[in-house]
Parts: C-alpha cells; sequence; structure tokens
C-alpha cells in the first residue's frame, strides 16, 4: 500500500471516530444499553360484539389492571373502538371483536391465524358463542369443534399461548338461545380441562352467574354498562393470575370438575334426610384454591329451592362463585340457588364452585344443606 493511501486511510479512521464519539452541542452522550426494557405482555380480547361494540368491559380491565400494578401490557387486535368508552380514564381500545361473527365461522374461514400473525399476543381473553346460538341449529360438538380448531391456531402461532375462555353471559335472543347458553356453558370446562396444558393453560371464567339479562343488557343479548362491569369484574382476577406469573388452576372452574377427588360426604342437619351435601377441592395453589360443593335431592319430590353452608376454619375468603348465589359471614359460606338450578328431581344433583383466598391451612370444611 503507498504511503498516500496509508494517509487517505489513517484520516478516514480519525474522522469515523469522530463522528461516534461526538455529540451535537447541548446533547448528552450516552452509552448503549445493556439491556432492553422487558417487552410487554401482549393481550388479545377476541370474541363478536360484545368484545367490539362498543365492548366497555376491555376498557374497564384495562383499567382495573392498571390501578392493580400491570402496568407493562398491551392490548393487540386489527380493531380499536377509539376510545369510545367515555369513562373518564385513557385505556388500550386495541381489540380483535367482530360483530356478527361465530366461533364456527372464524374457524371455518381460517380468520383466526392472520390475526394471530399480526398482533403476535401472549394472551387471549375470549368471550365467543352467542352468534353460535342463534336459532339452535347448530350443535354443541361442532362449536366445540371450532374452539378446539381455534386454540390449536393459537399454539401453532404461540406454543405458549395463555388462553382465557369466557362461559358466556345470558344470551336471551331466541327461543332456544336461553337453554342453548346454559348447555354451552356447562360443557366447555370438561372441554378446556381436556385441552389445557401446563405451558399452555386454558382458564375458563365464569360470566354467566350473576349475569341478569334483563339488568344487565339493553336487549337481552348486550352488555349494558352494569354488564361491562360484571363483565371485567370476572376477567380481572384470571387476567392478573396469568400476568402474576402464578399459574392459574389447571381445572378451570365451571361444573364440571377434570379431576375426581374423593370427595367429603356431610352429616345433613337435624330432621333433614332430605339433602346430602358434598366437598372437594378441585385445584389449590399459593395463597388459594378451587372449592365445589354437589347438592343431591335425597327426597321423593322436585324441589324448587336449595341452601348450602360452608363452615370455613381457618381465615378463608370467599371471592368469587358461580352456580350459586354465595354470601359470607365471619367463617360461614351460605349458597342459595340461581334461577336455573334449583328444581332437582328425586335423586337429582347439581354444583356450585367458588374461588377462595387461603393462609397456607385448608382444613375441610363442615357443610350442609336444605330443599325446598
Amino acid at each position: 500500500m503507498s504511503r498516500k493511501t496509508l494517509r487517505y486511510a489513517a484520516l478516514a479512521a480519525i474522522t469515523t471516530t469522530l463522528a461516534l464519539t461526538m455529540a451535537l452541542p447541548g446533547t448528552p452522550v450516552r452509552s448503549a444499553p445493556h439491556q432492553s426494557a422487558a417487552a410487554a405482555t401482549r393481550i388479545m380480547p377476541l370474541g363478536d360484539s360484545i368484545t367490539a361494540g362498543p365492548g366497555c368491559w376491555r376498557a374497564l380491565l384495562w383499567n382495573q389492571l392498571q390501578t392493580a400494578g400491570y402496568s407493562n401490557i398491551d392490548f393487540v387486535g386489527s380493531a380499536s373502538d377509539g376510545g369510545s368508552c367515555n369513562y373518564g380514564f385513557s385505556y388500550d381500545a386495541d381489540h380483535e371483536g367482530h360483530g356478527g361473527f361465530s366461533a364456527v365461522g372464524i374457524a371455518g374461514n381460517n380468520q383466526l391465524p392472520p390475526w394471530l400473525s399480526a398482533a403476535r399476543p401472549d394472551v387471549v381473553v375470549m368471550h365467543l358463542g352467542t352468534n353460535d346460538l342463534w336459532g339452535g341449529w347448530q350443535s354443541m360438538d361442532t362449536i366445540l369443534a371450532a374452539f378446539t380448531k381455534l386454540v390449536g391456531q393459537m399454539r401453532a402461532n404461540n406454543p405458549s399461548m395463555k388462553i382465557i375462555v369466557s362461559q358466556i353471559i345470558p344470551h336471551h335472543g331466541c327461543a332456544t338461545c336461553p337453554a342453548d347458553t346454559i348447555t354451552l356453558n356447562n360443557r366447555l370446562p370438561g372441554w378446556a380441562a381436556g385441552l389445557t396444558t401446563a405451558q399452555s393453560p386454558i382458564v375458563v371464567v365464569d360470566q354467566w352467574t350473576g349475569f341478569d339479562a334483563a339488568t344487565d343488557t339493553g336487549d337481552g343479548v348486550h352488555p349494558n354498562d352494569s354488564g361491562f362491569r360484571k363483565m371485567a369484574n370476572r376477567f380481572h382476577p384470571a387476567l392478573a393470575r396469568v400476568l402474576g406469573g402464578t399459574p392459574p388452576p389447571t381445572s378451570p372452574p365451571g361444573p364440571t370438575p377434570s379431576a375426581t377427588p374423593t370427595p367429603s360426604p356431610s352429616t345433613p342437619p337435624p330432621g333433614n334426610g332430605r339433602c346430602t351435601a358434598t366437598y372437594q377441592v378441585v385445584s389449590q395453589w399459593s395463597g388459594g384454591f378451587q372449592g365445589e360443593v354437589s347438592i343431591r335431592n335425597g327426597s321423593t319430590a322436585t324441589t324448587s329451592t336449595w341452601t348450602a353452608t360452608v363452615s370455613l376454619g381457618s381465615g378463608q375468603q370467599v371471592s368469587q362463585a358461580w352456580n350459586a348465589t354465595v354470601t359470607q359471614a365471619g367463617t360461614t359460606v351460605t349458597a342459595r340457588n340461581v334461577s336455573w338450578n334449583g328444581g332437582l328431581t328425586p335423586g337429582g344433583t347439581t354444583s356450585f364452585g367458588f374461588l377462595a383466598s387461603s393462609t397456607g391451612s385448608n382444613p375441610t370444611p363442615v357443610v350442609n344443606c336444605a330443599v325446598s
């Protein structure tokens, strides 16, 4: 190499070094970060018009999560409500809700994969199935097969996908819809238990119990403000557990447990040989558990109501219940039937479940029941 070439090479090196080390006046010199900030958890709200229009349960859920300290989250999806839910706070309006869409339609037309590819979610929060029930012409097996296909597509996009599936809110849009909603909701826990994995758990959230179509919807189908608030309140604990890194119960809440632990029959109260209650812990985790109580009508007549009591003895506090109206006073939990499960034929059974906190020990409670 000639001396002239060497001089040009040296000058170029000096110029490059100055360009890399000198900053503009008033601009601080920053070193490259050692590590980028943790990526936000991407959450896709997936559903039909109950999610899309206006779907204000999403705004309330976002605010609840932010208030609880889950700030590193990102709601994702190809649609946005434009911030139209006017609650006085800002929220992430992105979602994957599509009015009029059904689970069978989304699965049959393979609409989910491109949505997943664009949004890249870590968690899917799904309230879907309402439009599948119109007219009662579609079988439950067909609907659940569509749900199964959607889960497979979610896991193909992300093998560690966390999936939250709703037992849907009451549907009074057609003559067969109310009963079909109950049938679908009763089948979802068993379906989920058969597909859930440690890497990609499916958590079932009961959006049906305690939701009144007369007061919580405007038309028997779509939630009003009180309905949106109930939906957000139900989604929040399940999503918070996923975001907090604590594994959710592997057996989702609902009337059909995935496991069959040995139940502990209670002793019927004096003078009541007509009702038997049995209790089981379906799942436990650090600081909480899921319990279930089964009620059996031992009389020779169909009942109209039932009541059960659960005497907790170690500071447990019930936070959520389904398939019953549940109250707690001190250590006593009282459960009363809801409108659709009070009538038990002779020998008939029903059950209700609940989530509760625990303080380390979780002794088996005493349970009793009465029917009338």
